[in-house]
């Protein structure tokens, strides 16, 4: 389980993302990479990090189900991601 701040962090990066995104690609497309240096290095979408949506895991994060491998082999041993099968794990 990932700590609450870390999680909360994660949550910051991504306001921040949003809110200079419009800003960031109007800079990008004019080349003017002086004024792009001076936005908060936080706002830049590389530095989000992908984390499952219910344990917090930064780890073996599958993304087209947004959760960890560890949460995704638990989901389809219970049966509850439909047509997943358990083979031989």
């Amino acid at each position: 389980m990932a700590k609450e701040s870390m999680k909360a962090r994660e949550v910051k990066r991504a306001k921040m993302v949003a809110k200079y995104a419009e800003k960031r690609a109007k800079l990008k497309a004019e080349g003017d990479f002086q004024k792009l240096a001076t936005l908060p290095r936080n706002s830049s979408v590389v530095r989000i990090h992908n984390r499952c949506s219910l344990t917090g895991r930064p780890k073996g994060y599958m993304r087209q189900f947004g959760v960890s491998r560890i949460v995704f082999r638990e989901m389809a041993s219970k049966g509850l991601i439909p047509g997943v099968k358990k083979a031989s794990w």
